[in-house]
């Protein structure tokens, strides 16, 4: 990067970090540091929840993911804006009626402790967890650029954001958001830009489409059906967008208290359910674009060339002699292979429906294909720790190799500031949770309100410290964005059926939810250790299978109950 980069870099986070501090006065007790005085409007509340939704590893993640597997990841989002209805008309007004700070005070006024102890706990492992993943996203970039060391890192991003988060509270976050939105939008949509007009004369958006879909890469509704019927393990198709895509939607937004604690910032009920309303709207297409960025980008590298592997740190630290020969003949070949590609493509734009010119193009990319599984390969073997999935670099790689002066710092900068907003959110939900569900629960310890309030910020700080801890083991997860998802997937459905039996089955105790819950969540690990289904579907599976046990024990509970003399 360019000393112009390094300003416009440094001139934007000091910026956002210091006008969060700005905007954060807020009471000095829980309700300031966790819900912003409850007084935020619904346009704050949409950005806040985007922002806390949009991560680092979308931004990163998501071209990547169009790039190599096509714009399917999009279905994951279908059944988004059905669970936005459904939650505005029966979650929102139960959060805000009872005035609690943690969606699972709910549950204890439903249930009993240990069922909103045990709810919190999920929640509590969950989202630290992916919350620790969130903070290796951005650590990448800076381990790519400047060959620091990802473990220390990983400590320098998550102590600068955990000194934005302990300081602002959840005012910060929504106002920072709002901003960081727009600066983020911006960058992305001058990326677009400038990789559209880095194509060679005379090819358009529209032929930049056209290369992208004869590819497959415009991918967008796929059925999930196969010669033997329909695949469960298909990741993203059309049902399992729509209906595991809202359950999981439903969960998240509904129960988990990363999500639920934006909204409850909200001056009334109606703000709320405008602002989720809004966000059910908006998210798709927000989505779309993304990954549309990743499938134009697949365009551009069939028109220039491209690195065969796009971790350059990786690749560069290859110290045996024989391993980098081999590397360096495979990366020529490659190349050879990219400029016959590029004849091919462009000769396909002149003879769009010319048959055999397409059959040559996927031919020869799977060509490519096979180069670059060869170079991993021999990557793998050469430094066997190495993460040699590149996928969260493709588009880094092209942001450094191709954008002008300036630009870059600005993307780069993007990338950051939606790490920041998620993380803060998250923190700053995982300290409310601890708390409000866990310490004030069982301390015997009286606070005032300045006590509870400085609790908060060391819980704040606790949480980050965990969080630093996980981002260290997150190399070698393959994508981001699929890991996140995975591993909420792995507990939402089963958060999700608790809050549906305590809306729904009024009739079902503490108990009978409470040990439901816990066989379930065993079923859902086991489900996806067998690796038998797709991970969208364990959030349909952990919901029903709840509902269903939790009626069969309550029934058998209350059958011993009247048996008894």
């Amino acid at each position: 990067m360019s000393v112009l980069d390094w300003i416009i870099l440094a001139v934007v986070l000091c910026g956002i970090i210091f006008y969060g501090l700005y905007r954060s006065a807020s009471s000095k007790n829980l309700d300031g540091y966790f819900l912003g005085n409850r007084s935020l409007p619904w346009y704050l509340v949409l950005l806040s929840i985007m922002g806390t939704q949009a991560s680092a590893v979308t931004f990163i993640s998501a071209p990547g993911q169009a790039f190599d597997d096509g714009m399917r990841f999009v279905q994951y989002y279908f059944g988004l804006p059905i669970a936005m209805v459904v939650i505005s008309i029966f979650f929102v007004p139960i959060f805000h009626r009872l005035k609690v700070y943690t969606a699972y005070e709910y549950l204890e006024q439903r249930f009993d402790k240990k069922t909103r102890t045990f709810t919190s706990i999920l929640f509590l492992l969950s989202r630290g967890l992916s919350t620790g993943i969130s903070i290796y996203a951005p650590s990448i970039i800076l381990s790519s650029l400047l060959g620091w060391n990802i473990y220390l890192t990983n400590i320098f991003m998550g102590g600068l954001l955990i000194i934005y988060t302990v300081t602002g509270g959840a005012k910060a976050v929504a106002y920072t958001q709002q901003l960081q939105l727009i600066i983020i939008f911006s960058g992305m949509f001058i990326a677009a830009y400038m990789m559209m007009h880095l194509l060679p004369e005379g090819i358009g958006f529209i032929d930049a489409l056209k290369v992208s879909g004869q590819m497959g890469k415009l991918n967008v509704i796929t059925s999930g059906q196969t010669e033997n019927g329909f695949n469960w393990s298909d990741r993203y198709n059309i049902w399992s967008g729509i209906i595991g895509g809202f359950f999981l939607s439903l969960s998240y937004f509904g129960t988990d208290q990363s999500q639920v604690g934006r909204y409850l910032t909200a001056k009334s009920l109606t703000e709320s359910r405008i602002g989720l309303l809004m966000n059910g709207i908006v998210k798709v297409p927000m989505q779309f674009a993304i990954l549309l960025i990743g499938a134009l980008l697949f365009t551009f590298y069939q028109f220039n060339q491209g690195p065969v592997f796009f971790n350059k740190a990786v690749s560069a630290n290859v110290v045996d002699a024989t391993a980098r020969e081999e590397l360096a003949s495979i990366e020529t070949a490659f190349e050879e292979k990219s400029a016959k590609q590029s004849s091919l493509v462009s000769q396909y734009i002149k003879e769009p429906e010319n048959t055999v010119i397409a059959e040559q193009i996927k031919a020869n990319q799977q060509e490519l294909q096979e180069y670059r599984k060869e170079y991993k390969s021999t990557l793998k073997k050469a430094a066997p720790l190495a993460d040699v999935n590149d996928t969260n670099y493709v588009f880094l790689r092209f942001v450094v190799d191709h954008l002008p002066e300036g630009i870059v710092g600005l993307l780069i900068a993007v990338i950051f500031l939606a790490s920041w907003g998620s993380i803060a959110a998250a923190l700053n939900s995982l300290a409310s949770s601890t708390v409000c569900d866990i310490h004030k629960q069982y301390s015997k310890t009286e606070f005032t309100p300045i006590g509870e309030y400085k609790m908060s910020k060391w819980y704040t700080l606790g949480w980050g410290l965990f969080c630093i801890g996980t981002a260290q083991f997150a190399n070698n997860m393959g994508s981001l964005i699929e890991a996140v998802n995975v591993l909420g997937s792995l507990f939402y459905g089963v958060i999700l059926g608790i809050f549906l039996v305590a809306f729904f089955f009024k009739w079902v105790g503490g108990t009978a939810t409470f040990w439901s819950a816990v066989i379930t969540e065993a079923i859902v690990v086991l489900i996806f250790w067998k690796g038998k289904m797709a991970f969208l579907w364990l959030n349909l599976v952990g919901a029903v299978v709840l509902i269903l046990l939790a009626i069969l024990i309550h029934a058998t509970i209350r059958n011993k109950k009247q048996s008894m003399p």
